[in-house]
């Protein structure tokens, strides 16, 4: 997909960031839209963004909060920007539904390429699916009372529908595409992240996130199950 087509959301208190960072982004081909406050970002947010870039230390609403409320209604990625850089930090914007963590001051290349990163996970698949809907291949995929819908990217549970973040769904599709295999925090980041590792401590955060919306316990798990020392496994 060429650039011009991903519409993205940046959100930032400081006017002159906003205004830096929609210059950088527009001059790549992309539509920007702009907010100052998490609270703005939710009035704006719709289906058609593709990407939120949101401050975590807003006023009104924080970038924390708005990702939260987000990630209860889209599906769509968020990189958060923050000066603080520490591993607590990193897994409370995980937490928060975090896809990429920017920590300020940050350069121009590193955003774009993060940006860039970011959106080509988010829709990499779209050409491989394409390719397997002609040979014939399921855009369903079921696991016990689970069923995902590739070209939704959305999942049920029963009759019940489950929102999932990108990473989670993906997450998700990896272990029913792969049943009973046990994947390491490095293999699950490879697998959905690529290039970008982004540590043990935010996958853990993932799966307990992905566990808790599917009504998973992680002492007694029907769906994702762990090998203590190894990693996570679907059984």
């Amino acid at each position: 997909m060429e650039n011009n087509t991903y519409k993205l959301l940046i959100a930032d208190d400081d006017k002159d960031i906003r205004s830096i960072l929609s210059l950088i982004l527009t001059q790549e081909g992309y539509e920007v839209l702009t907010a100052q406050n998490g609270q703005e970002v939710l009035e704006l947010a719709d289906e058609s963004i593709d990407l939120y870039i949101l401050d975590v230390g807003m006023p009104v609403l924080s970038g924390f909060a708005a990702a939260r409320q987000l990630s209860g209604r889209f599906s769509a990625p968020v990189i958060f920007l923050t000066a603080y850089s520490t591993e607590a930090d990193k897994v409370m914007g995980f937490s928060a539904g975090a896809d990429d963590y920017i920590v300020k001051p940050f350069s121009n290349t590193e955003l774009l390429l993060r940006v860039r990163a970011v959106l080509r996970r988010t829709h990499r698949l779209a050409p491989a699916e394409s390719s397997l809907k002609e040979n014939s291949a399921p855009s369903v995929l079921a696991f016990k009372d689970l069923t995902l819908d590739l070209d939704s990217q959305s999942v049920k549970r029963g009759e019940e529908m489950i929102l999932l973040t990108y990473t989670e769904f993906q997450l998700l599709r990896l272990f029913i595409t792969h049943p009973k295999k046990i994947f390491s925090p490095e293999n699950l980041y490879q697998s959905i992240w690529g290039e970008t590792a982004v540590g043990d401590a935010a996958i853990m955060v993932h799966i307990k996130n992905l566990r808790k919306k599917l009504g998973d316990s992680s002492r007694s798990p029907r769906y994702i199950k762990t090998a203590w020392g190894k990693g996570y496994y679907l059984e």
